[in-house]
């Protein structure tokens, strides 16, 4: 004998309404706005029942992927939401071999290092934050630091002594982001937090910095067993990337490029 259907309670009478009122109790947001839509276009064109639950489910399916891309995205805490969209990778001093390959991602996933050092506006933090952008849309989790936030995380776990759970968390992410390495010199705090997160992730998780110094010279910003320590982790199963040439912005400055004319 077939087992009836179960009755759901509270009726109004309007099946309409009442998928709404369901979707309200089941947390199924982005189908209860594409309802309204569907169902009338769905009995105007006869769909077949099936295809009805396809369409809603999918259309649940791609708002929770939205979602979830926008808080990866929010968590991250990239600073200037530079994407590989308006990256020039023909501009670039950065083979275009070596941006294929790490546009792959495949580094991230071997859970390796990747160092970007040059000069000021080559292009370093521009780079290594499209390749965290491009991670997060790939469904990964990303962590941005400078190095100087390294230190604030230092003195504000210290007190009860909390660093290695703090630690613990941000190595959650998927790929690990410090930025502007070697602009200035480096706080006890921040060598600190910098060698104790490289520490955290060595062989664990994917790490990228980007420096005005290659790594073998971060001794000259922090104390030499330091960064000797937090060196020979970081470049172990490192690639590294090295900018050349002449400051983009500076380029765009002096070629007026850099701010738009008085109308």
């Amino acid at each position: 004998m077939a087992t009836p259907l179960r009755q759901v309670h509270g009726s109004t009478g309007d099946p309409l309404a009442e998928a709404i009122e369901l979707t309200r109790r089941l947390k199924l947001p982005h189908l209860r706005r594409t309802l309204a839509d569907v169902i009338p276009t769905a009995k105007a064109q006869r769909w077949d029942p099936a295809e009805v639950v396809r369409v809603l489910l999918a259309e649940e399916a791609a708002g929770r992927d939205r979602a979830n891309l926008h808080t990866r995205r929010k968590r991250a805490g990239f600073p200037a939401g530079k994407t590989f969209g308006d990256w020039d990778e023909q501009a670039s001093s950065i083979p275009r071999a070596t941006q294929d390959a790490l546009k792959t991602l495949e580094w991230v996933r071997r859970r390796e290092s990747l160092c970007v050092c040059g000069p000021s506006g080559t292009g370093k933090s521009h780079f290594t934050e499209a390749l965290g952008q491009a991670a997060v849309e790939a469904g990964m989790t990303v962590a941005w630091f400078t190095i100087e936030d390294l230190g604030a995380l230092v003195r504000r776990h210290r007190a009860d002594d909390s660093i290695a759970r703090a630690l613990a968390r941000i190595i959650r992410s998927d790929l690990i982001i410090v930025d502007d390495i070697g602009l200035l010199p480096v706080s006890p705090e921040a060598a600190e937090g910098f060698y104790r997160l490289v520490d955290a992730a060595y062989e664990r998780r994917a790490l990228a910095v980007s420096s005005n110094l290659h790594p073998s010279g971060f001794d000259e910003i922090m104390p030499k067993t330091l960064a000797t320590a937090t060196v020979d982790r970081l470049m172990h199963h490192a690639h590294i990337v090295v900018t050349q040439g002449d400051s983009f912005r500076l380029a765009q400055a002096t070629s007026g490029q850099g701010v738009k004319p008085f109308s």
